[in-house]
C-alpha cells in the first residue's frame, strides 16, 4: 500500500490524500459503503459503480465466516470474484460483532467463544484464526482482532481490555507473517486503537499502535453510544499521536455531521450502516437536513429529493413518488432511498476533499454542519 498526503487544511487537521492498493486508488477522505455479507444491502453492483462510485467498500469477517463460509469464498477465488467487485474491499475483523453479541459470548485471553446468531452453534475467534479467515476472504485491507468495549465502561475494565487488545495485536502480526497470501494481490493490515472514553488510555493505545509501524491505523470503540463531543475529544487525542504519513480510519462513524467534524480532526476513512439502514426506513440525508419521507407533508411535494442535484435519484424521482413507494411497501422505495443516501455520503466526502485542496474546508464545513442539522 502507498499513501500520499496531498494537502492539509490551514485552519484544521483535515487532510486530502490518496491510498494506492492493488485494486485501485482511493481518494481520501473516503466513506466506505458497508457490504456486510458481500453485498451493499439492496444495491446492485452495477448501481454501486455507476451511481455511487465508491473506491472501496467494507465487508465483515464475522458474517462472511458464518455465511457463505471460508470454503466457498476460497473456492470462488476470494471475495472480489465471489461478488463480482473489482475495486478495493476492507474487512472488519469481527470484533465489533462479537461485542454486539454480549449475551452470547465469552471473552478470554485466548480469544472469544461466541454463539452464532443464525443457528446457535458455538464458534471461537482468536487473533490467529481471524488472520487466517481474512486471508481466505481476500480483502485488500484487513483489521486486527480487538475487543470493542461498551459505553459507559468502567475504567479498570477499559484498561484491561486495551492491554489485551494490544497483546492480541502482537499475536495477529506474528501469525500474519506465517500465513501466506491466498490470491494474486497484496493485503494491508491495520491495527486498532482502543481505550474507551478515557484520555490517558486512548493516548497509551495510540502510542502503542503507532509503535507497531503498520501501513495504516484505525480507531475503534467509538460511536457506541457516547455523546458526540466525547467522540471528537477521543479522536483528537488519538490523531495527535498517530503518524501523519499513514491513513487513519475511524470505525463505524457516523452521521454526516460526525463525518465532517472528524475529517476536521484528521480522519481519512469512515464506514457506517447509517445511510443504508436509515434509507430502508425512509430517513433521507440531504445537504439541507434530514427528511422522513414517510411523513404526510411530502404526499404532494413533487420537488426533487435534494434540490442541490447531488445524486442521480434527485433528478429521477420526486418526494411525492418516493413517499408513495414507502406507503405501498414497494421495495423500489427502499432501494431508491438507500442509493440516495449513499450517493449523498460519497458526495459529502468528495466535496470535503475539494475544499481541503482549495484551502477553505473549515469555512465550508461550518456552513454545512449548520445547514444539515435540521429536520425538514
Amino acid at each position: 500500500m502507498q499513501f500520499k498526503l496531498e494537502s492539509t487544511d490551514v485552519a484544521s487537521q483535515a487532510r486530502a490524500g490518496t491510498i494506492t492498493l492493488d485494486h485501485g486508488t482511493i481518494e481520501t477522505p473516503i466513506f466506505m459503503p458497508v457490504g456486510t455479507v458481500a453485498t451493499v444491502k439492496g444495491v446492485h453492483q452495477r448501481e454501486l459503480k455507476e451511481d455511487i462510485n465508491p473506491d472501496v467498500i467494507l465487508g465483515n469477517t464475522y458474517h462472511l465466516y458464518l455465511r457463505p463460509g471460508v470454503p466457498i469464498l476460497e473456492k470462488a477465488g476470494g471475495i472480489h470474484k465471489f461478488m463480482n467487485w473489482d475495486r478495493n474491499i476492507l474487512t472488519d475483523s469481527g470484533g465489533y460483532q462479537v461485542y454486539s453479541l454480549s449475551s452470547n459470548r465469552k471473552i478470554k485471553e485466548e480469544g472469544v467463544k461466541f454463539k452464532s446468531h443464525i443457528d446457535g452453534s458455538y464458534h471461537v475467534f482468536t487473533p490467529e484464526n481471524v488472520m487466517e479467515i481474512q486471508r481466505s476472504i481476500g480483502a485488500d485491507i484487513i483489521m486486527a482482532f480487538d475487543e470493542c468495549t461498551p459505553y459507559p465502561c468502567d475504567y479498570k475494565y477499559a484498561k484491561r481490555s486495551m492491554h489485551m487488545t494490544h497483546r492480541w495485536l502482537n499475536r495477529c502480526i506474528n501469525h500474519l507473517e506465517k500465513t501466506p497470501l491466498k490470491y494474486d494481490y497484496n493485503q494491508t493490515f491495520f491495527p486498532i486503537v482502543q481505550g474507551s472514553t478515557y484520555k490517558d488510555l486512548r493516548k497509551q493505545s495510540a502510542e502503542y499502535i503507532a509503535s507497531v509501524g503498520a501501513e495504516g491505523n484505525a480507531i475503534g470503540g467509538l460511536s457506541v453510544g457516547e455523546p458526540a463531543e466525547e467522540m471528537y475529544e477521543m479522536t483528537e487525542v488519538v490523531t495527535a499521536i498517530l503518524p501523519k504519513d499513514k491513513p487513519r480510519y475511524l470505525m463505524g462513524v457516523g452521521t454526516p455531521i460526525n463525518i465532517l467534524e472528524n475529517i476536521a480532526l484528521g480522519i481519512d476513512m469512515f464506514d457506517c450502516v447509517m445511510p443504508t439502514r436509515n434509507g430502508r426506513n425512509g430517513m433521507l440525508f440531504t445537504a439541507h437536513g434530514t427528511i422522513n419521507i414517510k411523513n404526510k407533508k411530502w404526499e404532494d411535494d413533487f420537488s426533487e429529493i435534494d434540490e442541490m442535484n447531488i445524486t442521480w435519484v434527485d433528478t429521477a424521482y420526486s418526494k411525492a413518488y418516493l413517499r408513495h413507494l414507502f406507503t405501498v411497501n414497494e421495495m423500489l422505495g427502499r432501494q431508491i432511498a438507500t442509493i440516495h443516501n449513499l450517493g449523498f455520503y460519497l458526495w459529502l466526502v468528495r466535496e470535503a476533499r475539494k475544499h481541503i485542496l482549495a484551502g477553505d474546508f473549515s469555512t465550508w464545513k461550518n456552513m454545512m454542519v449548520k445547514q444539515m442539522d435540521k429536520r425538514l
